[in-house]
């Protein structure tokens, strides 16, 4: 009956961990929430942009939401407007509003980095598991391959496969995916290798869990912390990376409103006359960078798994699973 009622507190715990993890992130790392708060505010901001279309790209004429200007609004004869009442951040060179590139550039910002992470951690889970848990030829194999992708410079890397590919946001995401996810094998790895050697994993043994079970209750679940530290990593670095892409024109194509794009296009052909063509966007790309990286930090100290301890899904601790160990030895030797 202990145990029962062990399990269900355990299962209590778990429903409401994203909830605490909010709380303490409120009271011990007060400037990891400031990014967290910039973060919501970017998702709000790439969901309400234009509420007639949540996809990508969005119709050019744009609709009713945040932005009060479609993306490729051309308008002329308010070309080069400084800041004022109608334009708050200004136009560009070709008469559209600055504010609302900015804020359709956020959706682009969102889903590239969404789609990166989500195909970034598949690789390394595919890869980093298997090579830590099991070792062997195949572990030997996988990290000559990251030793030689790891040779490349990134940005030489990201040039050559987009100049290969061409330009395109799916191009991007599944670029930047991949190599990110390669780039951090060796973490989950190190982690794996780890988390292999803890009693949990000979208690799992002696008690017959096989392999696959053990990873799938143990493994994954034990280094769930330093997958969503990476993940949030990994955000701030993608949005700079697309960005640095689009810049350098191998990312997003024009007209869309890359962040990155912006201050290439016509930001620096027009960078003295109409400097606010640059600022805001860079304005904009730099406070969300900051705030990944202000989250990934908190984030860091607060799931350190080497401060938190692991468990299971079996729903029991250490010590009952040591004792459901000891006991099954025993049966198994009467």
């Amino acid at each position: 009956m202990a145990e029962n009622s062990s399990e269900v507190i355990i299962r209590r715990k778990r429903r409401f961990i994203l909830i605490d993890l909010v709380i303490r992130l409120f009271k011990e790392k007060p400037l990891g929430f400031v990014g967290f708060i910039i973060i919501i505010l970017l998702a709000l901001t790439a969901v309400f942009a234009d509420l007639t279309w949540l996809g990508f790209p969005p119709p050019e004429e744009g609709g009713p939401g945040l932005a009060s200007y479609g993306w490729n609004q051309i308008m002329l004869e308010d070309r080069l407007t400084p800041p004022s009442s109608q334009f708050l951040l200004g136009t560009d060179n070709l008469g559209r509003d600055i504010l609302s590139r900015i804020v359709y550039g956020s959706r682009i910002s969102i889903v590239v980095a969404l789609g990166a992470q989500a195909i970034s951690v598949i690789v390394k889970l595919l890869l980093a598991v298997p090579s830590g848990y099991f070792g062997g030829k195949f572990d030997l194999i996988l990290q000559r391959f990251i030793d030689a992708w790891m040779c490349f410079p990134p940005l030489a890397l990201y040039l050559t496969i987009m100049a290969v590919l061409g330009a395109g946001i799916w191009q991007v995401i599944v670029v930047l995916g991949v190599s990110g996810g390669i780039s951090q094998v060796r973490v989950i790895r190190s982690a794996v290798i780890r988390i292999r050697e803890d009693v949990y994993f000979e208690a799992a043994r002696a008690i017959g869990v096989p392999g696959r079970q053990i990873i799938l209750r143990h493994v994954i679940p034990n280094i769930v912390s330093i997958v969503i530290i990476s993940v949030a990593t990994g955000m701030g670095m993608v949005i700079l990376a697309e960005s640095t892409l689009s810049f350098l024109g191998l990312g997003i194509p024009p007209p869309y409103p890359s962040w990155g794009g912006m201050l290439s296009t016509s930001g620096r052909q027009h960078m003295l006359i109409a400097p606010w063509m640059m600022v805001w966007p860079g304005v904009a790309l730099s406070l969300v960078v900051f705030s990944f990286n202000m989250l990934a930090d908190a984030l860091r100290d607060l799931l350190d798994p080497r401060l938190r301890g692991g468990l299971g899904r079996y729903g029991m601790s250490l010590e009952q699973l040591q004792k459901l160990a000891e006991k099954k030895s025993l049966e198994m030797q009467r």
